[in-house]
């Protein structure tokens, strides 16, 4: 399939950036899906909507379940509303990433070549890499553990195994991009079909759980509970997702007007609003399953492992067990379509080299699979726990170095032009993003034991 030709910046905005923007994003699927004019309003909300699924994989990666299971069996329904606060939190920072690629023509990682020195670049996507390469471990883990669980698969062989992924991913590349988002989805479905069964198998009490969604000062007042909340924060939003969804709102092929614009923003972000609804029930889904079966229990759920052994026996459904693992397996192999894109996207946006897509894919595999494979060869199986743990602090590290720019860039007149975001949106986005570098350097001070350091110092 022959790219497009680029499409340059809009003239009120290019004079904003240090240099101009002269590649595409993604170019073998910008703007192959065509939006055909004068469609009603249901047939042009299906045309957009496919990126918000997407980014959405990223919500309910496997990196997640740890949080989820760990608060719902220590604290039963009392962190749903974390969950809530940062679902609603990510709708929003994904809104203004959808905003900053249709207006721009750029994705986020192009935006900050643009805008910042070479070196400030080279950091960025020094960082943005690691945090790829963060995921990408967390989701090779999440598919082996699923493979030993459902076929009693070796973990060090199942870790090698989920490298063949690479050959789904070519495949489907070359059939086209809604394909991809076909599939996407239809895992999506298989989560959610499994851990809707998980919900009524374990029949949880729909009062306590409507009362969870309501925030209390009890998350503040119990240091552990407290600690498992950041935790929840911390693994939600995703910083790959960022580059990620900025880049996949341009393969609609809109209008590039003023008109066209703002439709496409606006049926973008209905689209990832939807599909976060979505990672929002399973997240929940999986906390409320584990309250259900396990909070007050006297029953140890430490790992994805114990949650996959103590649900059949507890709840007394032969296939409970098998349903949760199908649902991780669904989950690892999602997320590891989406950060094939990823990983493409922050590389030829920061450095505008490009690899053939197999090969990125492959490095990038290699870096998650060859520590993953050391540390359970010399280990064991339960080391893989300390390393689902170790991603999600990578990725709090890097988190606030793409959600700055991109709460810039947007808020920016001289970048968006008329499409800036509105006061209000900015202040909201300002104080999601202080919440969130607030929470997760709370989160990695614990982790590194920083804080007893320094109340030793001030002592």
């Amino acid at each position: 399939m022959t790219p497009p030709d680029p499409i340059p910046p809009t003239p009120t905005a290019a004079p904003a950036w240090r240099l101009a923007s002269t590649a595409v994003s993604l170019p073998e699927a910008h703007g192959t899906i065509p939006i055909p004019p004068g469609l009603g309003f249901w047939r042009k909300m299906f045309a957009f909507s496919g990126p918000g699924y997407l980014v959405a994989v990223g919500y309910m990666d496997p990196g997640n379940w740890a949080t989820d299971l760990a608060g719902g069996s220590q604290f039963g329904y009392a962190l749903l509303s974390v969950i809530l606060l940062s679902n609603l939190m990510a709708i929003l920072l994904q809104s203004l990433c959808a905003r900053l690629g249709i207006v721009t023509g750029r994705d986020l990682a192009q935006a900050c070549r643009d805008h910042y020195s070479r070196p400030v670049s080279f950091v960025l996507w020094l960082l943005a890499e690691v945090a790829i390469c963060a995921c990408d471990l967390a989701e090779v883990i999440g598919s082996a553990i699923a493979l030993n669980l459902l076929f009693g698969i070796p973990m060090i062989w199942g870790v090698s195994i989920t490298a063949l992924d690479v050959l789904a991913v070519m495949y489907l590349q070359n059939k086209g991009f809604r394909y991809i988002e076909a599939l996407v989805v239809t895992l999506i479905v298989t989560i959610g079909g499994c851990f809707l069964a998980e919900i009524i198998f374990s029949r949880p009490d729909v009062g306590d759980v409507m009362t969870g969604f309501w925030p209390r000062t009890d998350i503040l007042k119990n240091p552990e509970m407290l600690y498992v909340a950041i935790g929840i924060l911390g693994a939600t939003v995703m910083p790959h997702n960022l580059y990620l969804h900025s880049s996949i709102v341009q393969t609609r092929k809109y209008e590039h007007t003023d008109t066209g614009k703002a439709e496409a923003i606006k049926f973008a972000t209905i689209d990832s609003s939807v599909a976060l609804m979505f990672a929002l029930f399973i997240n929940a889904a999986i906390l409320i399953v584990s309250a259900a079966t396990f909070y007050g229990s006297g029953k140890d759920v430490a790992e994805i492992q114990d949650a996959y052994k103590l649900l059949s026996p507890t709840l007394g459904v032969p296939v409970a067990s098998a349903l949760f693992a199908l649902a991780l397996l669904a989950s690892g192999q999602n997320s590891t379509l989406t950060g094939t894109l990823a990983g493409q996207i922050v590389m030829e946006g920061f450095l505008r080299i490009r690899l053939r897509p197999w090969l990125r894919r492959l490095i990038t595999r290699l870096i998650a699979i060859i520590p993953a494979v050391i540390v359970t060869a010399i280990y064991g199986e339960h080391a893989t726990a300390g390393l689902l743990v170790l991603s999600q602090v990578i990725l709090s590290l890097q988190l606030s170095f793409a959600v700055v720019p991109l709460v810039v860039f947007t808020s920016s007149r001289k970048k968006m032009g008329r499409f800036v975001s509105p006061f209000w949106v900015t202040g909201l986005a300002c104080v999601t993003a202080a919440v969130i570098i607030s929470l997760n350097v709370k989160y990695l001070s614990d982790y590194f034991g920083l804080s007893d350091l320094i109340a030793r110092l001030v002592a």
